[in-house]
């Protein structure tokens, strides 16, 4: 697909996140298959552009294209600046978050809080997109409760603006992350306006991705819970979108490597210090529903050097190995069902 005059090299999207998408994450969901990965959101707030937070977020060093920055805030003038800032930065997406439904991003007029005021959403994307020459794209939820789902207008408010992609999660502002996302509302918006869709939303297997982009007709999918500590769902997705046949799971050796890789590559971008307490979250997404996984990760949140905690992963993986030996299970075959729990 094409967004304004880049070439994606697929449809499959990793969701900005949080806490979770940072340049190491993005990187790798990259190398697994991700057509684009959108960074953590950037304030818009010019005073906080010197903190060590913000630049991180701002840091794309050895990122493969296209390099997609998020942007929040409510204040046309200032969202045009972090465009710029961002831009300056070798974003070639500014992507405006008009999707989050945390509260403290809401209080203060951001995020899917902006829903409610039409206006101001047309405000904030003419003052962005006139601000720089690179593609500008929009993520939205459905509304902002469920008696007042105005995705639709939403949608043709930002196509009139020069918004060049779309990304709609499936609930409102008010669902949070409750119940099942809906598609019908995203299927609505795609046959109301003409740039490209991308529908977000509960996509957490390569049949769900088919059966969303059948549904909607979206052009894209966005995938985001279901990348933490499975970053080749990506891989897995594509491969059943051009075959209709499932890529084989990942070995044990290849979420041992894959875990190592990004534990290490947190520590070089965090510190080590950070970088030890940011891989916990990781590391326990990796091994979620793995054997004996509970207390391995127990015992990880205890552990405070750098080398203990890659001591400790390897030691668990290669424990799984081992215990691969009283099942039907080969060295370097799938994971087998009977290491789950």
């Amino acid at each position: 697909m094409k967004i304004s005059n880049l070439s994606i090299k697929n449809n499959l999207f990793l969701a900005p996140m949080a806490g979770v998408t940072d340049r190491p994450f993005r990187m790798l969901c990259k190398s697994f298959g991700a057509g684009v990965a959108v960074s953590e959101m950037v304030t818009s707030n010019s005073l906080l552009y010197g903190s060590e937070k913000t630049k991180r977020r701002a840091n794309h060093e050895g990122e493969v294209d296209p390099i997609s920055v998020q942007i929040a805030g409510a204040d046309p003038k200032m969202m045009a600046d972090a465009a710029k800032y961002n831009r300056d930065r070798g974003a070639q997406i500014i992507d405006i978050n008009m999707g989050c439904p945390a509260k403290k991003i809401c209080n203060v007029m951001a995020g899917s809080a902006l829903l409610k005021h039409e206006q101001l959403v047309d405000d904030i994307l003419q003052a962005v997109v006139g601000s720089v020459d690179i593609p500008v794209t929009l993520k939205i939820r459905t509304g902002w409760d469920r008696e007042n789902r105005n995705a639709i207008k939403i949608a043709q408010i930002a196509e009139e603006a020069g918004i060049k992609a779309l990304a709609i999660h499936g609930r409102t502002r008010a669902c949070l992350y409750r119940g099942d996302a809906e598609y019908d509302t995203i299927a609505e918006v795609k046959q109301n306006i003409n740039i490209p869709v991308i529908a977000n939303g509960d996509i957490v297997s390569p049949e769900k991705a088919q059966y969303v982009l059948n549904y909607t007709k979206a052009d894209a999918v966005m995938i985001g819970r279901a990348a933490q500590g499975r970053p080749w769902i990506f891989r897995e997705i594509e491969h059943f979108l051009e075959t209709g046949s499932h890529h084989p799971l990942p070995t044990i050796n290849e979420i041992q490597k894959t875990t190592i890789k990004h534990v290490l590559d947190l520590y070089d971008f965090y510190g080590e210090e950070t970088g030890l307490r940011v891989a916990r979250k990781h590391i326990s997404w990796y091994t979620k529903g793995l054997k004996k996984s509970a207390q391995f990760r127990s015992d990880m949140n205890s552990l405070e050097n750098c080398n203990d905690q890659i001591n400790a992963i390897n030691n668990y993986f290669d424990s799984l190995k081992e215990f691969s030996n009283f099942i039907p299970y080969e060295e370097g075959s799938s994971v087998s069902e009977a290491l789950l729990a």
